[in-house]
């Protein structure tokens, strides 16, 4: 009896990297206290810096956003689409849109695609707060605290925003290929 290896289908492999990346996710909350993370809100005054700013402390995680689908997640719409003609897409597609203090046209320009600040929310007041630890090499519980209490949006609600449907997006309007 001969065993024969097939190849995975395109959904299998959508479905295994799904539940990978939700296990990651998971994983990398695991040292905090997911409790309080869940419910932790930005304060309502806070503001989107874009990603260039979140490199300054957290580069290696840049590096790897720059290369994903989520950089170029503007860059990859069509372009009739980034003129504006479905301006429902850039919910999705940029970050911040629709918030008083997110994406506004080119003096926000670093705030195009899926950055840090779509899935942690806004993150002005998370910089603020870790300014005065960033000579220190390694927090206390209650300083990490304080600078996480006001970052962290619950991943999959951030997700699901965007992502609801088993191929990755929602349903949207039928549009010529460039």
């Amino acid at each position: 009896m001969s065993h024969r290896l097939t190849r995975p289908t395109r959904a299998t492999v959508a479905t295994v990297g799904g539940v990978l990346f939700a296990i990651l996710a998971a994983l990398s909350l695991w040292p905090m206290e997911t409790s309080r993370i869940a419910n932790a809100q930005p304060p309502e005054d806070a503001g989107y810096t874009g990603a260039k700013r979140c490199s300054s402390c957290h580069f290696k995680e840049f590096m790897v956003w720059k290369e994903s689908a989520h950089a170029k997640a503007f860059e990859n719409m069509p372009t009739k689409y980034k003129r504006g003609a479905d301006t429902s897409c850039f919910t999705c597609h940029m970050t911040g849109y629709g918030h008083p203090k997110g994406y506004k046209g080119a003096e926000t320009a670093d705030l195009l695609g899926v950055t840090c600040e779509s899935c942690h929310g806004p993150g002005s007041a998370h910089e603020t707060a870790a300014k005065k630890y960033v000579d220190k090499k390694e927090l206390t519980p209650e300083e990490k605290e304080e600078v996480n209490s006001v970052l962290y949006k619950l991943i999959p609600e951030g997700c699901i925003g965007c992502h609801i449907t088993q191929g990755g997006h929602k349903p949207h309007p039928e549009y010529e290929k460039e």
